[in-house]
């Protein structure tokens, strides 16, 4: 048995707070109910519940943060049970018994708590930005009581063609990643252990040794000496670029880098206007006032150029002007896209548009994750047998000088 803390709403819609004995939480949330309460919170006191609690939040730190996976789960289910003609209330309850990721449990217990607060959803949800994000909470600030089914399903389905989007941008980066790890695992397995070998052969014939064993010489004694130096660089090294690409400075020259480099640029482009174009479609479909999408576009646009262009939009649309005005001088985004929306504006059909824009620049994205990443695999097998062979080469050659000296 232990003591339980508790917030119950009585039938006459009055909150009230007290303390009593249970054997769990779900044996004392059953006797608040059958007592005609509505529970809204209930926690253990210190006393027998602190292992239990010790152990709930351990659970919570070993799990980590809920992903994008837990958001689109928790969506698609709240879609179906508001379908069925589910209150929202029992709803999130339900969804909150199901669900395994405690954190995640947590937080729709939590919004389970400001709705029957009194609170509307959409306040709820964005109590919690960095998991549902401003956008989902403005989308369901916007439900008719007919259509919230029909918002979350199309939340839903933009949460799903994220991580979608996600998913093929970082698996475009594991081949080279691979191939560029085995390269320099390679690199630094041949100059501490195989080189330093060859070392005994080489010696007092250095005058015969080519420019290229001399250097490797030197550099496989400097990392076989100073070994720890070398790896204290390396943890430096990607230090200093992850800092730096932190700071506001380093985010705007990797930003710009993304867009400005030959390989990549044109997969970045594709990605930044399907996600900006998706939004902001997804967002005037809904009824969101203009303003408001605009805001929401360049915050989940993901880089600063397309950030500043979009708050420029915004700017520009509220002194009165349209969408594709500011647009036309821009360069991020190509003029054939401009036309169209300026055509969608004129046909009151935005919306409709920028889903069709958006739909083809996911599809460009796709083609261009696999032409980047078909371009980037024998770059990356050129480059790793490059490195081998040079250092091959420099240890074969002078073998070669030295047995036609002897014959």
């Amino acid at each position: 048995m232990a003591n339980y803390r508790y917030q119950v709403r009585t039938p006459a819609g009055q909150v009230q707070a007290g303390v009593l004995v249970a054997d769990s939480v779900a044996t004392a949330a059953a006797i608040l109910r059958n007592q005609g309460g509505h529970v809204l919170q209930i926690s253990p006191l210190a006393g027998g519940a602190e292992a239990q609690g010790f152990l709930a939040r351990l659970a919570e730190l070993n799990s980590g943060k809920p992903k994008a996976k837990h958001v689109l789960d928790f969506t698609t289910q709240l879609a179906v049970m508001m379908r069925a003609g589910i209150n929202l209330r029992s709803a999130l309850e339900g969804i909150a018994d199901q669900t395994a990721h405690p954190v995640m449990k947590k937080v729709i217990l939590a919004l389970k708590t400001d709705v029957e607060a009194g609170k509307p959803f959409s306040a709820a949800l964005a109590r919690h930005p960095k998991l549902f994000g401003r956008s989902t909470s403005t989308w369901c600030g916007r439900q008719m009581s007919g259509s919230f089914s029909e918002m979350l399903d199309r939340i839903a389905a933009y949460i799903a063609q994220e991580i979608d989007t996600r998913k093929m941008v970082i698996g475009a980066a594991i081949y080279p990643g691979i191939i560029g790890t085995m390269a320099v695992l390679v690199t630094v397995f041949l100059l501490t252990f195989v080189l330093p070998k060859f070392k005994g052969v080489f010696q007092g014939k250095e005058e015969v040794l080519p420019w290229a064993t001399k250097f490797l010489l030197g550099l496989s004694d400097m990392m076989v000496d100073r070994w720890p130096l070398f790896v204290g660089g390396a943890f430096a090294l990607i230090g200093g670029i992850y800092g730096f690409s932190r700071t506001e400075v380093g985010g705007w020259w990797f930003d710009k880098a993304k867009l400005g480099l030959p390989v990549i640029k044109n997969m970045f482009r594709s990605l930044y206007i399907s996600r900006s174009l998706q939004t902001m479609g997804q967002l005037v479909n809904a009824g969101v006032p203009v303003l408001d999408t605009i805001a929401i576009t360049g915050d989940v646009s993901g880089n600063r150029l397309y950030e500043r262009l979009w708050r420029t939009v915004y700017g520009s649309v509220k002194q009165g002007k349209k969408i594709s005005t500011p647009l036309i001088k821009s360069k991020l985004l190509p003029q054939a896209v401009v036309q169209m929306i300026s055509a969608g504006e004129e046909s009151g059909k935005l919306g409709e548009v920028l889903d069709e824009i958006s739909a083809y620049y996911a599809k460009q994205l796709k083609d261009q994750i696999k032409a980047v990443t078909s371009m980037i695999e024998p770059v990356m097998i050129i480059l790793m047998g490059s490195v081998v062979g040079f250092i091959a080469m420099a240890i074969i050659l002078p073998i070669f000088k030295m047995s036609q000296i002897v014959r």
